[in-house]
């Protein structure tokens, strides 16, 4: 038997929790460390930041447009970069004069921007398959792990990084 599907109050409290789980980690490695290299590889905690952050706006730009009821807008990144890790290199680029305090700030924001969306669509929009909003995706928007990525790829990074006395 299938569980039931998630509400969209379900839904809005996974994003708070993770969001207060950011500021939770965000907190333990402290401002004074947001700009050192190890978190991800030779990446500060502040350019993950910024990785998480332009893959979020991505996602939120699309959330935004099913909630417009237009099209999926087009990646914000050049059409040719087809790779996750030549996207990953723009994205961190554009965010290169940025501070790593600011980086940490805006990723934490856009968990608000989330809630909003998911807030303000209607219920049937909420509890169907999204492929148009999000393109191979077959899951209701309130079954969505918004999170996931960052728990499964950075966190352990992370944890990692901070054990060795970072």
């Amino acid at each position: 038997m299938a569980s039931p599907m998630r509400t969209r109050d379900e839904q809005i409290a996974a994003i708070r929790a993770d969001q207060r789980f950011w500021r939770d980690i965000a907190a333990e490695v402290g401002e004074g460390r947001y700009a050192l290299p190890g978190p991800m590889g030779e990446w500060s905690f502040g350019e993950m930041a910024g990785h998480l952050l332009g893959w979020r706006k991505r996602t939120i730009a699309r959330l935004e447009a099913f909630a417009r009821g237009e099209p999926a807008p087009p990646d914000p990144w050049p059409a040719g970069l087809d790779d996750d890790d030549a996207v990953n290199d723009w994205i961190r680029a554009q965010h290169r004069d940025r501070s790593p305090v600011q980086l940490v700030s805006d990723y934490d924001a856009s968990y608000d921007r989330l809630v909003a969306i998911i807030e303000a669509l209607p219920e049937a929009k909420l509890t169907r398959p999204v492929p148009d909003a999000i393109p191979g995706n077959e899951e209701a928007l309130v079954e969505i792990d918004f999170t996931g990525h960052l728990h499964d790829e950075h966190v352990p990074a992370v944890r990692a990084w901070l054990a060795r006395g970072a």
